[in-house]
């Protein structure tokens, strides 16, 4: 199948599994960041095929963040430096937005982070 090209902010390019999920990551990352978090640092991205589509994680344990292969991941982690944020974003093309217990799962994943948590549902 053919995978659909992301331009990350750094002028690379990742490749997602094609659907309408690894879409509305694809413009979380080229639209809503660059809008809602200039200057903010790609962390994760996931992929319906492959979990873990793009990884820093030399940033991520600089932030304080251990993460194993089991981990629930949001669809997206931004990090922005000049709030010293973590972005946590959920894509959500067929259920609701993030419910308490999705939100609780996430602050246990990321309890130690340096960074503040921001939780965020996109929708398409």
């Amino acid at each position: 199948m053919r995978k659909l090209p992301v331009k990350l902010a750094t002028g690379e390019t990742m490749r997602l599994s094609p659907g309408d999920h690894s879409q509305l990551i694809k413009t979380i990352i080229e639209e809503f960041a660059p809008r809602f978090v200039p200057g903010g640092l790609l962390i994760y991205a996931g992929d319906t095929g492959e979990k873990w589509g793009y990884f820093d994680k030399k940033l991520m344990t600089k932030l304080g963040v251990e993460v194993d292969g089991h981990g629930k991941m949001p669809d997206v982690v931004l990090y922005d430096p000049g709030r010293e944020w973590l972005l946590l974003v959920e894509s959500v093309t067929s259920h609701g937005p993030v419910n308490g217990k999705r939100h609780d799962e996430l602050a246990r994943l990321f309890a130690e982070s340096k960074a503040g948590l921001v939780y965020v549902t996109a929708f398409p």
